[in-house]
């Protein structure tokens, strides 16, 4: 069975925190170039630059990398998950339900940068008036079970980050959690994940969460999958089918 190289958490120039270069072609075309199989663009809170990273995928053809929707969505708690979906509409419906339970205000962009929608040829389409940068009122249980209703996988984001993650917002993650996997950052090495899953069982994701083109494919996953699909991805987390998480690797940054 393949190995496919996965860069399951990107951002775009749509997150507040994104450069201004990171637009969701330029992404996918740096991906391309550093030859991922896989990625999923997971903006703060929001898929709104998802469609134009699909219509640059396609402009690039079999050089494309597979893109799949997602979200990094900020739960009551202030803790991170990372949402993947298997199809644009998942996550637009994923979306709605996330503006609708957001924390309200408008984004600052003086304060914490500009929300800028774009189209696949780099031009700004918009500006995101919402405070993406905030978290809305669901629990993580609540997120998890919604991601699921939708067909999406849940893992929780940056594990060993003492902000914004599960372990660092609760101390641990909770028991009643229903996570499909756990993500480790870039500044860890994931094979000491234990630290952070303190014994839960859970498949270890390495993501670049890269903010910045050169962050792009920073580490990655690979996955031992019979294709490249949302569907696959699950099965490797959950170890089934021959399906499963066979490691992770690391660029020179010099690359």
């Amino acid at each position: 069975m393949p190995l496919f190289k996965a860069d399951l958490h990107l951002h775009t120039c749509l997150s507040p925190c994104g450069g201004f270069d990171v637009t969701p072609a330029a992404v996918v075309a740096r991906a391309a170039q550093l030859g991922l199989d896989i990625i999923a663009i997971c903006d703060h809170n929001s898929v709104e630059n998802l469609p134009a990273a699909l219509v640059a995928a396609r402009r690039l053809g079999a050089a494309a990398p597979l893109v799949l929707p997602g979200l990094e969505v900020t739960s009551a708690e202030e803790a991170h998950l990372v949402a993947l979906f298997g199809g644009l509409t998942q996550a637009l419906t994923f979306q709605g339900m996330v503006y609708d339970h957001l924390q309200p205000g408008q984004n600052n962009p003086d304060v914490f940068g500009m929300q800028i929608v774009a189209n696949a040829d780099d031009e700004v389409e918009e500006f995101n008036p919402r405070l993406l940068i905030g978290a809305t009122d669901l629990g993580a249980a609540e997120l998890v079970e919604r991601i699921h209703s939708l067909e999406g996988l849940a893992v929780a984001a940056h594990l060993d980050r003492p902000a914004y993650s599960l372990v660092g917002q609760l101390g641990l993650i909770p028991p009643e959690l229903t996570l499909d996997g756990a993500e480790i950052s870039a500044r860890q090495d994931p094979a000491q994940a234990q630290k952070w899953l303190a014994g839960r069982e859970l498949a270890v994701l390495t993501s670049s969460d890269a903010h910045e083109l050169d962050r792009v494919g920073a580490v990655w996953s690979e996955l031992e999958l019979a294709s490249a699909s949302l569907a696959e991805i699950g099965l490797a987390l959950k170890g089934r089918e021959g399906r499963r998480v066979a490691g992770w690797g690391r660029r020179n940054q010099e690359a």
